[in-house]
């Protein structure tokens, strides 16, 4: 509910600050005190639009803060929870206007839109008056308000449920039908480049080991080579050249015919030795590089093959814009989307199957529901029909119109459109309620839905103003009997002329303007006891009020 209002250099107001009760609180005073300035500041605080005549003469900009108290789990605070602002028990709310026509508007101290702050604080009070119509008279809001009045929950429920599994299965089902066409226009792609890859045939890994191989592959190349060119060194490069093995025997010959005398050492024995090592080191080493070249000895397109079946997948992954390590899933990929283009007629068709037969089941659940809704209008008209005469509203109609939407608007809620229409006057075909009733009677009409609709359709505050406008007697206390019956549910603020409603209040506030230092000021007294009933006789009598009508606000005032 609304805790407390503070004002600031706003038109005829200096400094104001205004707490609130609970139940029904009437805000009177003369016409012209400044009712309209009040409502007009909370207006402000609520987001209207800004307007720099509403500053204060003299003054640099107006500043308007409200607070409310909210119950948990009140849709207020899941809006705030969504766009990560502070929520708590109290909400606080300040528009600042300056001059130059800007505006900054804050909730818990933190900045948002003007747009976001009439969002909010929507969820909070509803104000009914000449200039203002919002909750009730929002066509939005008319197949919530009925299916709160007359419709159970079940049914509603049913069919918010069938339609998501309708909504849910039209989806997969046109996701299905999107793949299959996608999947179509690529089809020779698709086969073309699984063929290819089919052959190939890559395997998991495959790139890994293929390169360990090669390497291995190039570096024995590389050993065998080696090898080769020391064999090819101990060979002979011309057959007329004797070969290192040929020239050492040779050399041993001719050592051989050395001549010595006899009883000599022969001196050339240690070097004709060491030629027989050599030739036996030489022959050694020939035969154990003969034996590495036999051991090096591999297919000789070993090497070939490994590279170009390691070249042949790193071209194909180039080709796809994958890596060699992801070819076997893509190419599983697309024998997937294959199989998929091949059996996607029979899954579309039993899609288009389950589609349909959710459909109807919705159909049937909507169709209820239109059923409900129907006996439920018809009962709100009644119900709402006998709160009108009461209310000065005898002449008016009111009906609940219920159309049915065409598919592409069907929703959670079924497949109905509910409008709220008022006929004021025999003969006139129903119209919109802002646009058929005057102020009062769209207040009086307000009113009447309100204490049908005891819900209050979620907000915790209301506000009324010209209620009671054009009326007085026995329809002024039905007024006042109603405020006070709907203030029961919720907080209720009226501004009024009328005695018979402002007796009702379970508090009142008086409005005034005096001057002051040749300046108009508007002030707000709360009101009791003799205060009260003073200012309920002067509502009966004028300007001076007599024993009588003291006599006659004390009664009225007893209730």
């Amino acid at each position: 509910m609304l805790n407390s209002l503070s004002i600031r250099d706003v038109v005829l107001i200096e400094r104001l600050d205004l707490h609130f009760a609970a139940g029904l609180t009437a805000l009177t005073g003369e016409t012209g005190a400044g009712k309209s300035i009040l409502l007009d500041s909370l207006g402000l605080a609520l987001g209207a639009r800004a307007d720099t005549g509403l500053i204060r003469a003299g003054c640099p900009q107006a500043v308007v803060a409200a607070s409310f108290s909210v119950p948990e789990g009140h849709a207020v605070l899941e809006l705030l929870a969504e766009h990560g602002l502070d929520a708590g028990p109290d909400i606080f709310v300040r528009r600042i206007l300056g001059r130059d026509g800007r505006s900054r508007a804050l909730v818990n101290d933190q900045p948002v839109s003007a747009g976001f702050l009439k969002r909010l604080t929507g969820l909070l009070i509803e104000v009914q008056g000449q200039h203002e119509q919002v909750g009730l008279a929002d066509p939005a809001n008319h197949i919530f308000l009925l299916d709160t009045f007359g419709v159970p929950p079940a049914p509603r429920q049913a069919a918010a449920a069938a339609h998501k599994a309708w909504r849910d299965a039209a989806s997969r089902l046109k996701e299905a039908e999107q793949r299959i066409e996608e999947t179509a226009r690529e089809e020779e792609f698709l086969r073309h480049a699984a063929g290819e890859l089919a052959k190939l045939n890559p395997v998991e890994g495959e790139e890994d080991e293929l390169a360990k191989e090669r390497l291995r592959l190039q570096a024995g190349e590389r050993r065998a080579e080696a090898i080769a060119a020391a064999l090819a060194e101990l060979t002979p490069k011309d057959r007329r050249s004797a070969g290192p093995a040929a020239a050492l025997r040779a050399a041993a010959r001719a050592l051989g015919r050395v001549s010595v005398p006899a009883g000599q050492e022969n001196p050339a024995g240690p070097a004709q030795a060491a030629i027989e090592r050599a030739e036996e080191a030489l022959a050694e080493a020939e035969d154990l590089m003969q034996r590495l070249a036999a051991a090096e000895e591999d297919d000789p397109r070993a090497l070939e093959a490994t590279e170009e079946r390691l070249f042949a997948l790193r071209a194909a992954a180039r080709k796809h814009g994958v890596s060699v390590a992801t070819l076997p899933a893509f190419l599983a990929d697309l024998r997937a989307r294959l199989a998929a283009l091949e059996s996607g007629v029979a899954d579309i068709a039993a899609l288009t199957k389950e589609t349909t037969r959710l459909r109807a089941e919705y159909v049937q659940a909507a169709a209820s529901l239109s059923e409900l809704r129907e006996a439920a209008a018809r009962a709100l008209e009644t119900a709402i029909a006998t709160e009108l005469p009461p209310l000065k509203l005898d002449r008016a109609r009111f009906v609940v119109e219920r159309t049915m939407l065409p598919e592409a608007q069907w929703g959670p809620r079924g497949a109905d459109a509910v409008r709220f229409l008022i006929a004021t006057n025999p003969g006139e075909a129903p119209g919109a309620l802002d646009k058929i009733a005057s102020g009062g009677e769209l207040s009086r009409l307000m009113l009447a839905m309100k204490v049908v609709l005891t819900s209050g359709g979620g907000v915790e505050t209301l506000i009324f103003d010209e209620v009671d406008s054009g009326i007085g007697g026995a329809t002024a206390a039905a007024v006042g009997e109603r405020l006070a019956r709907v203030a029961q549910g919720v907080q209720v603020l009226v501004v009024t002329h009328s005695p018979q409603v402002a007796a009702r209040g379970a508090a009142q506030l008086r409005v005034a303007k005096r001057v002051i230092d040749d300046r108009a000021v508007m002030e707000v007294e709360p009101l009791s006891g003799d205060e009260r009933r003073e200012e309920i006789a002067r509502m009966l009598a004028g300007e001076v009020i007599t024993e009588a009508a003291r006599q006659a606000a004390e009664s009225l005032l007893a209730g």
